[in-house]
């Protein structure tokens, strides 16, 4: 199983010595069986005092909080983690869940809450219409329908990296016929919360040794993809981006019910706009 280095390199450049707000950092991988986390360093300049915490959805948090003004903020963290999902995965899906439509325990069914309900307005039915595509018949197996999903997505719309801040809308993106990771995330994500699954949002790193897979730029970027919730089986990893399934590929950072919610950084100055001069994102993903 590979064993992989992650530096990501946050900058801003000011015109003017501004004091900074609270910044929030999700930047520490997730720990799970499938993904080891054998150290991680962040650094911030200028001199910041660290708060860690867990959020609702256990994902670690940092809070910066800065004592002086300053020209340039730079946020740094170098995680190293050894990834062991298998490549081709075999899911204990349960009996009862093996074939859609099924029904949650009460229990799950509680606990998923708003992940299992739609999070964007579709007051036609638009997107309703657009996922009962890939039904053929009902019932039908549940892996299958979710992998047609996210491979359709691929073969339906085109790949644009995106820098810019913000998310489109599923119905946006249907209509553009385009996106970019986190689109296409939050498309089949709210695609079969509209089937009646339990489905969360990932923000993280793709590992992509032979640089054939899309949603990475040169070594490395952030990435974005969905997780559904099987009994038995527990959370599935679907990647729409690279007609994926499965953490082979995947080192998760966040999750959230919400684009919005799991950010890498978010903070803010005290200025005026104009006083931003620039902001610089730096990822490397690699062998070490």
């Amino acid at each position: 199983m590979p064993s992989v280095t992650i530096t990501h390199t946050t900058q801003y450049q000011y015109g003017a010595e501004v004091p900074l707000g609270p910044h929030r950092l999700m930047l520490r991988p997730r720990e799970t069986r499938d993904l080891i986390l054998t150290s991680f360093e962040l650094e911030i300049s200028p001199e910041a005092r660290i708060d860690w915490s867990h959020d609702v959805a256990g994902n670690a948090v940092a809070t910066a909080q800065f004592v002086t003004n300053t020209t340039m903020l730079s946020i740094r963290s170098c995680a190293r983690v050894e990834l062991r999902a298998p490549v081709w995965p075999v899911f204990p899906i349960a009996a009862a869940a093996a074939s859609y439509p099924f029904v949650y325990s009460p229990d799950d069914w509680t606990d998923l809450g708003a992940l299992a309900v739609p999070q964007y307005a579709d007051d036609t039915g638009r997107l309703s219409r657009w996922v009962e595509r890939f039904v053929m018949a009902r019932p039908t197996d549940t892996l299958s329908l979710l992998k047609d999903i996210s491979d359709g997505i691929a073969a339906g719309m085109s790949y644009q990296s995106r820098e810019t801040e913000g998310t489109q809308g599923p119905l946006e993106t249907l209509d553009r016929g385009w996106g970019s990771c986190r689109d296409f995330a939050v498309l089949f994500a709210e695609a079969t919360r509209t089937l009646g699954f339990g489905a969360r949002l990932v923000s993280g790193y793709l590992f992509d040794p032979d640089g054939d897979r899309s949603g990475s730029a040169g070594a490395g970027s952030t990435h974005a993809w969905a997780e559904i919730f099987l009994p038995g089986a527990g959370w599935i990893a679907f990647d729409p981006t690279n007609r994926a399934m499965g953490s082979g590929h995947l080192v998760a950072v966040a999750v959230g019910r919400r684009m919005e919610q799991i950010s890498p950084v978010t903070g803010s100055f005290h200025g005026v706009q104009s006083d931003l001069l620039a902001l610089d994102v730096e990822v490397s993903v690699s062998r070490y």
